[in-house]
């Protein structure tokens, strides 16, 4: 019997085929990968992430996604997340630049690691770092783009920044994984730089005016922020908060785009740690974390964004206010472990920045993705395929 002639039931039909996993199309990469907005913006964007540093080009994205979440109109959150702004763009054409800088010797920044990991530098106008960066950026926005078109259920901006970073290493002639000191015990153990000890000669490369036996047998990605309690507390209070703040805004007629305002303050704030202000918390994985899973879980939330009854809702992860806060909370300690995690197994002991909070991201986007194409939750709010 044909739909047509049970009206409700294609109404009901309808309704639950908005909720879950929707796979993307093939032909939508190659209409955006033909957008000369988005190639040429690349390009641009990772020369000016070549040019400011990675991190300043970054502080720029938390303040666009910070004024269009709070502003309420998201044209803020679409500049900081697209061309130029994007971090899978600047940020990534920034570490990419520094990768090359520092390979090239062109890198004296004084920085206690190896100047390859310094993305707080600003790298100048001189032509070829700025063309590092510049490829790099179109790179990442190829990444980025193939993942987002098709709809794979993972955050596409840091599987990019991930994937970039990795190519760094391998293009510029870096390990990927890097060398475990022999006063290491394996890659977890942060022990050698607590007692400041150093690495062996002929170890690793020096970098610089420092010889290899001058570098830190361990050089963790924040001194003021590896411990496993500390990391999982701010983890638990950032991803808390950034779901207060979307369950406010979202209450006041906001928007789904509330979603990112914790992100966007996160971000923001690290102009403080670019500047040299001591022990500044870097959060946004962790607040990204805490809004999105709070209102992927929250019911009340959801009704009122999707205008889809309470009956329609049919995946078990549902819960009201107070419980919906609380899994954003432990979603935010869960980004924060995983970034830390990351930061141990592939940057502590390597030559280039490798960037945790992105593969944390990676981690939590994909395990809520994989929540809504398992039927245990409704949607994950803003990853692709995820929507309803």
């Amino acid at each position: 019997m044909s739909l047509a002639f049970l009206p409700e039931l294609a109404l009901i039909t309808d309704a639950l085929m908005q909720v879950g996993y929707q796979p993307g199309e093939p032909g939508d990469v190659i209409n955006s990968l033909t957008d000369p907005g988005i190639v040429l913006g690349a390009l641009a964007g990772g020369a000016f992430g070549a040019a400011l540093g990675a991190l300043p080009a970054f502080v720029f994205t938390g303040f666009l996604v910070m004024a269009g979440s709070l502003g309420g109109g998201g044209f803020g959150v679409d500049v900081g997340f697209g061309p130029v702004f994007g971090p899978h763009i600047s940020f990534a054409g920034g570490v990419a630049a520094a990768g090359y800088a520092a390979n090239k010797g062109y890198m004296q920044s004084g920085f206690d690691f190896h100047n390859a990991k310094d993305i707080t530098v600003a790298l100048g106008s001189k032509p070829d770092i700025l063309a590092v960066g510049a490829v790099f950026g179109v790179f990442g926005v190829v990444l980025e783009q193939l993942s987002r078109q098709l709809a794979l259920p993972v955050d596409p901006i840091p599987v990019s920044i991930v994937i970039s970073a990795i190519v760094v290493r391998v293009v510029f002639g870096y390990s990927i994984v890097g060398k475990v000191s022999d006063k290491a015990n394996g890659y977890f153990d942060m022990g050698p730089f607590e007692r400041e000890e150093t690495r062996e000669p002929g170890e690793v490369k020096g970098d610089g005016e420092m010889d290899g036996e001058d570098r830190l047998a361990v050089e963790p990605w924040l001194p003021n922020m590896y411990k496993w309690s500390h990391v999982a507390a701010i983890g638990f209070f950032a991803g808390l908060a950034s779901a207060a703040i979307t369950y406010n805004m979202v209450g006041a007629g906001h928007g789904d785009i509330a979603v990112f305002a914790g992100f966007g303050l996160s971000a923001a704030s690290l102009l403080f740690l670019n500047l040299g202000v001591g022990k500044i918390p870097v959060t946004h994985h962790m607040t990204l974390a805490g809004a999105t899973a709070f209102l992927a879980t929250w019911e009340e939330g959801i009704i009122a964004l999707t205008g889809l009854d309470a009956a329609e809702l049919t995946a078990p992860l549902l819960f009201g206010d107070g419980l919906a806060l609380l899994f954003g909370a432990l979603f935010g300690v869960f980004a924060a472990l995983v970034g830390e995690a990351s930061q141990r197994v592939f940057y502590a002991h390597s030559d280039t920045h490798f960037d945790p909070p992105a593969a944390a991201i990676v981690v939590w986007s994909l395990t809520l993705g994989l929540l809504v194409v398992a039927g245990l939750l409704n949607w994950a709010v803003w990853i692709p395929g995820t929507t309803i």
